[in-house]
């Protein structure tokens, strides 16, 4: 008993050390990292910064209020009985927490599971949800590069090997989720047997008692499932949507700092960010995405100070705007009405 006991006074230190080392990683790749990818530096960036307008940040701020709000059609097509205003309420207050900390998306998934259960919903719907819709979070980050290159080759553009790598990365990706989660979902059988996989590599990452994953995916199977069949659609338009605007967002961020380029080699340089996002040594991949995508858009030809200056603008309106929003979203959730006891006692009935 003494051990486990030890583990769980270390790890507040060993978060406070890798919430630290996160944001000074993401910290030294902004700073440093971007001006030397690009071989600029940060007066010219300043420069180029300086003739954005005022009518043109609230254009873009625009563009991502619009872009949250189609991805609400996601959430509350895995989770029915949650409104659209709910869901943005949600969605911004777990990714203002998932932005601030490095691999902060276990602290905004508690977040979510507090909100939504001061609203009546049962933890069972609220992890379905999440089940659900980091699946088509993942899949719809792997399709990005592969559209990128289809439409790079259709157009006779020059595809660089990091770019054709890329795609197979994401291919192979997409590939390998869909399948566990095809096998998780169709029977009890498959959930049971990849539930008892990743609680094996719980056990051996964790050197802990792990049998949770195997009972919560064959719990969840029918309740998955049927999410799926219902919600797919509104899921997959939300996250089309979503998406699409966040790719207008970027081009005018690129228009604004003087970025020309094809749209093919422009939608490749942003598939490449969406898709290293998911990185998680700093809070939401910041300055490893930013990195990855000016170095793209440099190789291609783009003027270095305005690559990195469109990218610091998308990246202002895209990831650090979403922290004031998260903010507002916490004062919209504090005067929001709550769910009585009885309404929570009827939701864990019906399994809502």
């Amino acid at each position: 008993m003494s051990e486990p006991t030890n583990h769980r006074r270390g790890s507040p230190a060993l978060r406070v050390v890798q919430v630290v080392l996160g944001l000074a990683l993401a910290a030294a790749l902004l700073w440093w990292g971007l001006p030397f990818f690009a071989q600029t530096t940060w007066a010219e960036v300043g420069d180029v910064l300086a003739g954005v307008s005022p009518w043109k940040a609230a254009l873009f701020t625009g563009f991502v209020i619009a872009g949250l709000y189609c991805y609400t059609f996601v959430m509350t097509g895995a989770m029915p009985g949650l409104s659209h205003p709910r869901a943005l309420v949600l969605n911004v207050c777990g990714s203002c927490v998932s932005n601030l900390l490095p691999g902060g998306g276990a602290v905004g998934l508690a977040a979510t599971y507090y909100i939504a259960k001061s609203w009546g919903f049962t933890v069972s719907s609220v992890t379905t949800m999440a089940v659900v819709t980091g699946v088509w979070n993942v899949l719809a980050r792997a399709a990005l590069p592969v559209i990128a290159i289809i439409g790079l080759s259709w157009g006779a553009q020059g595809l660089p090997q990091s770019m054709q790598e890329a795609a197979w990365a994401a291919i192979i990706t997409g590939a390998v989720v869909l399948g566990l989660f095809v096998v998780a979902v169709v029977t009890d059988a498959g959930a049971r047997a990849l539930g008892r996989g990743l609680d094996r590599l719980v056990r051996l990452v964790r050197r802990g008692h792990g049998d949770g994953i195997e009972r919560g995916l064959t719990g969840l199977r029918a309740q998955i499932a049927q999410t799926v069949r219902t919600g797919w659609l509104s899921m997959t338009l939300g996250m089309v949507g979503f998406f699409g605007l966040y790719y207008v967002l970027f081009l005018l961020c690129m228009s604004t700092t003087g970025v020309e380029l094809p749209f093919g080699q422009l939608f490749a340089a942003y598939a490449i960010g969406r898709l290293l996002t998911a990185v998680g040594v700093t809070p939401g991949g910041l300055g490893v995405t930013e990195a990855g995508t000016v170095a793209a858009l440099v190789a291609w030809g783009a003027d270095p100070a305005a690559s990195v200056a469109g990218v610091v603008i998308f990246t202002v309106f895209t990831h650090l705007l979403e922290v004031p929003l998260g903010a507002i979203g916490w004062i919209a959730w504090s005067v929001m009405p709550r769910a009585s006891r009885d309404a929570v006692a009827e939701a864990a009935e019906t399994g809502r």
